[in-house]
C-alpha cells in the first residue's frame, strides 16, 4: 500500500472571522464608540491616566488575541471581545500619544499612520497577502490582530484631530463633533459606493473602511460624554460604555453570525503558500 504524500493530504480551512456584512459594520461602529467612552472611563474617570489604561487594555488584547489564535472555528463572542479590546487600548494608546508625548493630534496621528503603513507592509512581505480571509497560520493572525491594533489606534488620534478645537491643540481643525461625524461618515459613504459600482481591491476597500470607522465611533463617544461647554451631552462615561455593550451583546445573541468565507483548503502542513490578491 503507497503512503499519501503529505502535500496530498488536505483539510478545509475555516475562517475564524465574520462574513463582512451590514451587521459586521453595525456592531463595529457600536466597538469604537464603546471603546472611546470604555478607554475614557479608565483613564480621566477613575483617574488612572493613559499608561496605566493602556497596559490594563493591552493585557485583555493579549489574552484575548491569544485565545483568538488558540481557537479552532469562528466565535463570535470571542472575536467582538477581541475587537473591544483593541478599540479600548487604541483610545488609551492614542491618547498617550498626542497628549502625554507632547507632540499633539497632527503628530499623533502621522506616527500612528507610519506604524499602521509598517504593520500591512511587514504582513505583506511576509505572507504576500494583507486580505483578511487568508488568516491560515498564527503568523497570519498575530498581523491581522496587530494591524487591527493600529488602525483603531489611527483612528482616535484622527478622530480627535478633526473635532477638537484649537484650545485642546493649536493643529486641531476645532470641526465639533457633528462636523467631524460628517465627515468620517461621508466618506464612509464613498468607501461603500466604491465597492458597490467599481472592481477597486475589496482588501484595500476592507481596510479603508475599517480605519474610517474608528474616528467616527471615537467622535460618537465624545460627543455622549464630554462636557456641555465642550459641545458633548456629558453622559456618564459608565453609563454610556454599559448601553453601548448591551447593544453589542445583543446584536452578538439575536443575529445569526457566519465565518467568512475562504473559499480553499489547505494542506495539513503548518506552511501555507502566499497568494497575493
Amino acid at each position: 500500500m503507497t503512503e499519501a504524500s503529505p502535500l496530498d493530504s488536505r483539510r478545509e480551512v475555516h475562517s475564524k472571522v465574520p462574513e463582512v456584512t451590514l451587521l459586521f459594520w453595525i456592531i463595529k461602529i457600536a466597538a469604537t464608540t464603546l471603546g472611546e467612552t470604555g478607554g475614557d472611563a479608565v483613564s480621566m474617570s477613575m483617574k488612572l491616566g493613559y499608561v496605566v489604561g493602556t497596559l490594563i487594555f493591552a493585557t485583555f488584547f493579549v489574552v484575548l488575541v491569544i485565545g483568538q489564535i488558540k481557537a479552532t472555528e469562528f466565535h463570535p463572542t470571542l472575536y467582538w471581545a477581541t475587537i473591544i479590546a483593541t478599540t479600548t487600548v487604541g483610545t488609551t494608546l492614542a491618547d498617550f500619544s498626542t497628549r502625554d508625548l507632547g507632540i499633539g493630534y497632527a503628530g499623533g496621528s502621522l506616527l500612528l499612520f507610519a506604524l499602521l503603513m509598517l504593520s500591512l507592509f511587514v504582513w505583506h512581505r511576509t505572507l504576500g497577502t494583507i486580505s483578511f480571509r487568508n488568516l491560515y497560520t498564527s503568523k497570519a493572525e498575530m498581523c491581522y490582530w496587530v494591524t487591527i491594533m493600529f488602525s483603531q489606534t489611527l483612528g482616535t488620534a484622527l478622530g480627535d484631530w478633526v473635532a477638537d478645537g484649537k484650545t485642546e491643540d493649536p493643529a486641531g481643525l476645532g470641526l465639533g463633533y457633528a462636523g467631524a461625524a460628517l465627515i468620517f461618515g461621508g466618506l464612509l459613504l464613498v468607501v461603500a459606493a466604491l465597492c458597490f459600482s467599481t472592481s477597486l481591491s475589496r482588501t484595500a476597500l476592507f481596510w479603508s473602511a475599517f480605519v474610517l470607522t474608528r474616528p467616527l465611533g471615537a467622535v460618537v463617544g465624545d460627543f455622549l460624554d464630554k462636557p456641555h461647554d465642550h459641545g458633548g451631552l456629558a453622559l456618564s462615561r459608565y453609563m454610556a460604555s454599559g448601553v453601548l455593550m448591551a447593544f453589542i451583546v445583543a446584536c452578538i445573541f439575536f443575529f445569526k453570525h457566519r465565518p467568512a468565507a475562504t473559499g480553499r483548503t489547505g494542506p495539513t502542513l503548518p506552511h501555507m503558500p502566499p497568494r497575493c490578491e
